[in-house]
């Protein structure tokens, strides 16, 4: 369920991705404090990479990300990263430590793969969340109603419908 429902998060990005021309996706946005469409893509799409890149070793740490430009200037190039993520999320669960300096202080926490394979998928729902604001100033860009709204807040929602 948890895969599912974050292959189609990754794919209503997409969707979105398809809809832009690389000056709009690249564009600072004042109502997001001169931040892109592309800029935050790009740290939805890293984080996840952290997460494939440093599974192996079961330490992982999401300051350490590449930070490549390109994803957050090329759609076509932001695509190919999120289907090389969505093709690579079936992994076993396993115990990873979290690594994170604070303040110069080390601190590592046990976590689990599925356990941050939810984090990434809540941290995306956020920042598709703040990328709607820029698209709502667009009047040619089309996204589905529940486009950076969390799932509880859509089954809430869904509830009180009926």
């Amino acid at each position: 369920m948890l895969l599912s429902s974050i292959n189609n998060n990754l794919t209503e990005l997409i969707d979105l991705l398809h809809q832009l021309s690389n000056e709009e996706y690249s564009k600072p946005c004042p109502q997001l404090s001169n931040a892109s469409i592309g800029e935050h893509t790009r740290h939805i799409i890293e984080l996840f990479q952290c997460l494939e890149n440093q599974y192996e070793s079961g330490i992982v740490n999401y300051d350490k990300r590449e930070r490549n430009s390109q994803i957050q200037t090329d759609t076509n190039f932001a695509i190919q990263q999120i289907v090389s993520i969505q093709n690579n999320l079936d992994k076993t669960d396993k115990k990873i430590v979290l690594q994170q300096k604070i303040e110069g202080y080390e601190i590592k926490t046990e976590s689990n793969y599925y356990r941050e394979l939810l984090y990434n998928f809540e941290h995306c729902i956020h920042h598709q969340a703040l990328i709607k604001v820029a698209i709502l100033m667009s009047e040619n860009i089309k996204i589905g109603e529940n486009f950076g709204v969390a799932r509880s807040t859509i089954e809430y929602r869904n509830q009180c419908v009926q």
